[in-house]
This record gives structure tokens, C-alpha cells and sequence, in this order.
């Protein structure tokens, strides 16, 4: 089985909380009430337009291979199945700070990748954090539901 660290169903809330910033990104806000998460993530709306009130599948993965094999950082086009297949939007970058949030009554523990420039920002309990580590390659995958 793929090496999956987290999957679930987000909703977007809004966007562009701090104003439009890019033509062809928009910062994203969704919430995952299952798995009691929120996200920011920066996304290229040109090829993947998201709106308020959609619904989609989110899954952030060591590796594409269905087998759970390591990625080795080569693309192949062996006509090969991986994990990308059953997902629609894809980037590949890198978990550069894990932090927490202790504004509110408990403490949210925080992730933060860059998808070469692209950001995102998950933030949920400590629990759901414990098999990151900084520098850590993750892909993230997006299909609408």
C-alpha cells in the first residue's frame, strides 16, 4: 500500500483571505471537519479552478508507488500505475517547518510544505502530525467530489 500520512474530504471556505496576490494562484482556505483540520493552500487555478462550498479528496503521500516502494526522484514513462492516477491536481515538494499553534484553548500542531513556491499551511491535533519530518518529501493530491 501507498504510504499515505493523511486522507481525507476538505471543504473550501474562501478565498484569498489577504487579497488576491497572483493571476493564476489563489490561496485556498478548507477545513476537514473529519479529521479536524484546516489548510491554506496556494493553488494554480488556470488548470485547477476551486470555489466555496466545493468538496474534495485530499491525500498527502511519501511516495506515488502503489506499493509504498520509495520514490527514487526520477519520472519514468514505463505506462506504470501509481497512486497519481485515482487524483486529479498533484505537486511534489518539500516539509521545510513544523510548529504549533497555541492561540486558542489547545494546542494545533503546524505544517508547512512548499510545492516549488506553491504553500501550504495544515494545521490540526499534534496526533495526526506524528510521522512528518522536517525536510521530508510529501506529494499532495487533490480530486473534487
Amino acid at each position: 500500500m501507498a504510504s499515505t500520512l493523511i486522507d481525507g474530504l476538505f471543504k473550501v471556505e474562501r478565498l484569498d483571505p489577504d487579497g488576491k496576490k497572483f493571476d493564476k494562484v489563489t490561496r485556498i482556505e478548507a477545513r476537514s471537519e473529519a479529521l479536524e483540520m484546516y489548510m491554506q493552500l496556494d493553488v494554480n487555478t488556470e488548470i485547477y479552478p476551486l470555489q466555496p462550498g466545493e468538496k474534495f479528496a485530499m491525500a498527502l503521500a511519501t511516495t506515488l508507488n502503489l506499493d509504498g516502494t520509495p520514490d527514487t526522484g526520477y519520472f519514468t514513462q514505463g505506462g506504470r500505475k501509481s497512486l497519481a492516477d485515482k487524483y486529479e491536481y498533484v505537486m511534489h515538494g518539500k516539509l521545510y517547518k513544523i510548529g504549533e499553534d497555541a492561540s486558542g484553548n489547545n494546542v494545533k500542531a503546524e505544517i508547512y510544505v512548499s510545492y516549488g513556491g506553491l504553500l501550504m499551511l495544515l494545521k490540526g491535533e499534534p496526533g495526526s502530525f506524528k510521522n512528518f519530518q522536517l525536510d521530508q518529501r510529501l506529494f499532495l493530491l487533490i480530486r473534487k467530489v
